[in-house]
């Protein structure tokens, strides 16, 4: 599912992936790696790792951390790929990227900025200016407001988009504080095609919930396995 909107230079810049998914040129984490010889926290396929940004996430049932990427940043994504509506290539149902934030002086002010080129990058055109799914024709606000995510106050915004082609889909933008280093805002963007009952937009809120600042210990042990739509 998906929304629209006017192209955004703004901020963070994004590289495309594939159908549902808003990806932005970011520096890859490095690979992880724990005292003791205990196994690094990348390693669990239930858990996505952004060392970069000191966060992970819970990867949801059914969904996957792909080995390779068209973008360099940390990506999980639903397994199973299909014909994109507007031809040309494959696309998933499911996104979720995490990101670097550029600027922006609040969560609020960086995820209000962030969501136009989030719903441009799943849904309107890809890196290489493809229209995957016919390009955006309009937009509808669902929600924006603050969030808790991972013990600090966050801000989301989430978008309907329709597209020329296929049935649309939901962009979400959430923008937080890192729990590392500077505490420089950590952006994540989420893109579900419409019409997947798979993907209710609930599942957005889940996974919020269960980012987590690395080396949590909530972060260990499948935290990804008991997340289903």
């Amino acid at each position: 599912g998906v929304i629209l909107l006017g192209r955004d230079d703004d901020g963070t810049t994004a590289a495309p992936t594939t159908t549902t998914s808003a990806q932005a040129p970011a520096t890859s984490p490095a690979p992880s790696a724990t005292s003791g010889g205990a196994p690094a926290p990348d390693a669990d396929p239930a858990v996505l790792v952004d060392q970069l940004n000191g966060i992970t996430l819970p990867v949801p049932e059914g969904w996957e951390r792909p080995e390779t990427s068209s973008a360099r940043v940390p990506t999980i994504r639903t397994e199973q790929s299909y014909d994109c509506p507007g031809g040309s290539s494959f696309c998933y149902h499911g996104t979720i990227s995490t990101h670097t934030a550029a600027g922006g002086d609040t969560p609020e002010e960086i995820a209000e900025a962030d969501i136009a080129t989030a719903a441009d990058l799943a849904y309107e055109e890809d890196g290489i200016g493809r229209r995957l799914h016919g390009g955006i024709r309009t937009h509808k606000v669902l929600e924006a407001r603050e969030t808790a995510v991972a013990g600090r106050t966050g801000y989301l915004v989430r978008w309907q988009v329709t597209t020329g082609k296929g049935p649309g889909g939901y962009v979400q933008s959430l923008a937080f504080p890192s729990s590392v280093g500077s505490g420089a805002p950590v952006i994540v963007r989420f893109a579900f095609d419409a019409g997947v009952p798979d993907l209710p937009l609930s599942l957005m809120d889940t996974i919020t919930r269960g980012i987590r600042p690395v080396g949590d210990s909530a972060t260990s042990g499948g935290v990804g396995a008991s997340v289903g739509p």
